[in-house]
């Protein structure tokens, strides 16, 4: 007996060490190729050539220190902390993470069964020669294993697509972020602009206020014609009406603001530090070529891990047509209360093939379906390349040619400041009707709004410019933040998984500029 179950398990070591052996010899389906096309990687542009600069600050991962603004620094933190599309993605990470996990889980025993029964049987046998009426106890216990070995790299074709998907998910996490802060700030300022319109408009207001009162004062004392007191009026009123509406865009860009960094729409006390005008930058500081930052643009490198992730189901789907190979082994112990009878212990194991032959093309359609999505996600990636250099470059010239437009804009300012100066002077000195004046205060009105909406745009351009280039995709904070990740605990045994995991590479090659960064 036991030298049969020596023989027995020597011939089960033997298959498995040989199993093993021959486990993940052949990986079957396309290796990853980066999906690159040449231009990209010495792309520039001369609208980007005249609109940035090379230099060590600021850091393109924090891009919004040019501005030199404290509250915009507390804005930004606060958003990181808060926001909640920034923990979705972080949690989509974990999701990730738990699901590399799984298709690990792959490499081992895919069967691990233990089982135990205790079964009553009460056995009553009527007629023939031997009638009997007996009732036992049958007791049975057993463990099973079936490892289905990887000999095709179905498993590791799958824990290569999986950790893909798993890079790919911090590489959308990253793109939040740069989107999330450029978000930020653009609605900060954009809150900034609309209330130096408002001080603008309200300033006019009361400038046209006084006239229109001068007037009324002339009309009702017989000293002008009522045409005069009606334009004044008409005028004041005109600007008047433009108040409320700059008072809803601050009110509803507030609450925008609020709920980017994660609060409650209401007041947001900190923006009262600073209401002074936007600060003008005539440039981007980058500090690497725009080819290089193009390519690492987190939306860009998600693409690219995407393509990665399916590459490797062509070869998991190819794996199909051959066959599996699976090593099966049990051991079932079982006795019962009856006098007599023996206890026994069954030790089986062996190999099993099974092998789909005839699939009536399901199998191959299936590989044509992933390779189809594998082309599908190729073109995708070069669409996004260029749609980031599109970006890019649109910023760049926006950019240069609103510094333009404000520049112009600024001038027509003081000339039109000058010209109501002017205008009514010689209205006093009776050289001039009063029609020029309101010529005057109108066009100054409308010079100083547009000149406050370009250098806006301008402000806009440079952070769109930054965005485009992929500046802010880095944070030293963890994806899933204290309280949810004490609250998740509570409910799901996670493990380690929550931790922040130390830095990693995927396991297939990226460009070497992205690795360097990463």
């Amino acid at each position: 007996m036991h030298s049969r179950t020596a023989k027995l398990i020597r011939s089960g070591s033997f298959l498995l060490f040989g199993g093993l052996a021959l486990s993940g010899c052949v990986r079957l389906g396309p290796d990853f190729q980066p999906p690159g096309e040449e231009w990209s990687k010495h792309w520039d542009s001369p609208a980007l050539e005249q609109s940035s600069r090379r230099g060590p600050n600021p850091d393109i991962r924090q891009w919004w220190n040019v501005f030199a603004d404290p509250v915009l620094d507390r804005l930004i933190a606060e958003s990181d902390a808060h926001n909640s599309s920034l923990k979705i993605a972080g949690l989509r990470v974990m999701e990730a993470r738990a699901q590399l996990g799984i298709a690990q889980a792959g490499l081992y025993p895919q069967l691990q069964q233990a089982s135990a029964d205790s079964l009553y049987v009460n056995r009553r046998q009527s007629g023939g020669s031997n009638p009997q009426d007996s009732h036992f106890w049958q007791y049975s216990a057993g463990f099973d294993i079936g490892w289905e070995l990887d000999f095709w790299g179905r498993f590791s074709r799958a824990i290569e697509s999986s950790d893909a998907s798993y890079f790919a998910a911090q590489a959308n996490y990253e793109d939040v972020l740069v989107l999330l802060r450029a978000q930020v700030a653009d609605t900060y300022f954009s809150l900034r602009t609309t209330e130096a319109r408002l001080r603008v408009a309200r300033e006019n207001a009361r400038q046209q206020k006084r006239n229109f009162e001068i007037t009324e004062k002339l009309f009702n004392s017989g000293q002008q014609a009522e045409l005069d007191l009606q334009q004044a009026k008409t005028q004041y009123l005109g600007t008047l009406s433009t108040i409320p509406d700059l008072e809803d865009q601050i009110h509803r860009t507030r609450n925008a603001l609020a709920v980017l960094i994660g609060q409650p729409p209401g007041g947001l006390p900190q923006l009262l530090e600073n209401e002074g005008l936007i600060p003008l930058v005539d440039r981007a500081v980058l500090q690497d070529v725009p080819a290089n930052l193009l390519q690492r643009r987190p939306d860009v490198r998600a693409a690219e891990l995407n393509v990665a992730a399916q590459s490797a189901l062509i070869g998991v789907a190819e794996s199909d047509f051959y066959p599996s190979l699976t090593l099966l082994g049990s051991i079932v112990w079982s006795a019962d209360t009856l006098n007599g009878t023996s206890r026994t212990l069954d030790l089986i194991g062996g190999p099993s093939v099974r092998w789909n032959v005839f699939d009536h093309g399901q199998i191959s359609n299936n590989v044509r379906v992933q390779d189809a999505r594998l082309q599908q996600l190729i073109e995708a990636y070069r669409d996004q390349v260029r749609q980031a250099a599109r970006e890019a470059d649109d910023a760049a010239s926006g950019l240069i040619k609103s510094l333009e437009r404000e520049r112009i804009l600024r001038e027509a300012s003081v000339a039109a400041k000058r010209s109501l100066v002017l205008a009514s002077v010689q209205y006093r000195e009776g050289y001039s009707d009063f029609q020029r004046v309101l010529d005057a205060q109108r066009a100054l009105l409308d010079q100083q709004d547009n000149y406050l909406i370009a250098r806006g745009n301008a402000v806009s351009n440079v952070i769109a410019l930054y965005k485009a280039l992929g500046g802010g995709w880095y944070s030293g904070q963890p994806k899933v933040d204290q309280a949810t990740r004490q609250q998740m605990e509570k409910r799901t045994d996670w493990g380690g998984l929550l931790e922040e995991p130390a830095a990693a590479q995927p396991a297939f090659p990226l460009p070497q500029k992205v690795k360097e960064d990463e």
